[in-house]
């Protein structure tokens, strides 16, 4: 990508996503949309991939390694406690170019791998409805997987807070990950319903490069994908993947569209299939439609349902034309906001409808009318 493209993206990720969400990514993308040399550091992404969010997951595995470094102490998930300030910067600056053929190597050769284990609290109703139209067990695969913590879906628990003081709960009674969502209601919605629980009987993930957990490294670069500020996240992350070490799933290394069918020959063919996608469409960039594609190839040989939590241009605008007010939309210094659907097939016809709108990470969703 052309060094003002990447800048561009930088600045775009600073005003948009890190924007009154993490002030240490605001400043540090903000700045580096400012800086050749730092921004170039991301011609060496694979195709598609020069991206803020790689940039800053790659300084972060760098500071995770050199923990003493006075940069550390910007750095939250380190046990730092110093807010931006003016020196915030130049050592970051510093910091990176000095390892600038390390950063370059990283930046080469990995994948950002946001596992957003808080994305499950805004998923698990959806998947709870499309369990419930399929009448009973469902086999679950996600696409996208990462390490696949968003698999254990049905074993977290859940407490949504709502606007009035009326709080809902879900998943086991006891359940090693817990998870908190704000809940608030669009004109006209109902509140939803979530089970206490999901007949989850088989799953597995797609990934083009999924992160296994046994392995160190593996699971520190996960980590370090998490923004650095945001240390709640990471420490949902760290208990997700204890737990999900004791149930792994199966992952299966493949392209989205390419390997979908194969992904899915994995899980019993007798159990309807949930396919699920959290923010990993816009990785697939101009294949979209023949990912929907495949899902409406995959409909044609068991029952299927698509759940989606992805910005409306990404993935339901493809089965759910016309509706710009689902379009995402940025200001006031609020985070772009996702699109929370689910899609089946009947009779060879897609047929989709949007439950909500979230934030990104699951912190909060706005229910919609049906």
């Amino acid at each position: 990508m052309a060094l003002e493209k990447i800048k561009q993206a930088l600045r775009t990720f600073a005003e948009v996503e890190a924007r009154g969400v993490s002030p240490l990514y605001e400043h540090l993308a903000g700045h580096a949309a400012d800086d050749d040399d730092v921004a170039a550091l991301l011609t060496d992404a694979r195709g598609g991939e020069a991206r803020a969010n790689l940039l800053l997951a790659a300084a972060h595995r760098l500071v995770q390694a050199d923990p003493i470094h006075p940069l550390s102490r910007y750095y939250p998930s380190l046990g730092g406690f110093d807010g931006v300030d003016s020196e915030t910067w130049p050592l970051f600056r510093s910091f990176l170019l000095e390892r600038a053929d390390r950063a370059r190597e990283i930046i080469a050769t990995r994948y950002t791998q946001t596992n957003e284990v808080g994305r499950a609290a805004v998923l698990y109703p959806a998947v709870a409805a499309a369990a419930k139209e399929a009448g009973g067990k469902i086999a679950l695969l996600e696409v996208g997987c990462s390490a696949g913590l968003l698999l254990g879906l049905d074993r977290f628990g859940y407490r949504y807070q709502c606007d009035g003081g009326e709080q809902l709960t879900a998943g086991p009674a006891k359940a090693a990950v817990g998870l908190h969502c704000a809940l608030d209601l669009a004109p006209g919605a109902r509140l939803p319903k979530p089970p206490k629980k999901i007949a989850v009987a088989a799953r597995a993930g797609l990934d083009r490069a999924p992160v296994d957990l046994s392995d160190e490294d593996e699971l520190a670069w996960l980590e370090a994908c998490v923004w650095a500020d945001q240390v709640d996240r990471i420490r949902l992350l760290r208990t997700a993947a204890a737990e999900q070490r004791k149930h792994a799933p199966e992952l299966v290394t493949g392209d989205a569209v390419d390997d979908l069918a194969t992904a899915a020959s994995r899980l019993p063919a007798e159990l309807p299939l949930v396919v699920l996608t959290s923010h990993a469409l816009a990785y697939v960039h101009d294949r979209r439609t023949d990912f929907v594609a495949e899902l409406s190839r995959l409909a044609g040989t068991r029952p299927v349902w698509w759940v989606s939590q992805e910005f409306y241009g990404a993935a339901l605008e493809e089965v759910l034309p016309g509706r710009e007010d689902l379009a995402s939309v940025a200001g006031g210094g609020e985070p772009s906001l996702a699109v929370l659907g689910v899609t089946t097939w009947v009779d060879g016809k897609s047929q989709a409808r949007a439950l909500a709108r979230t934030t990104p990470h699951g912190q909060r969703m706005t229910w919609l009318p049906v």
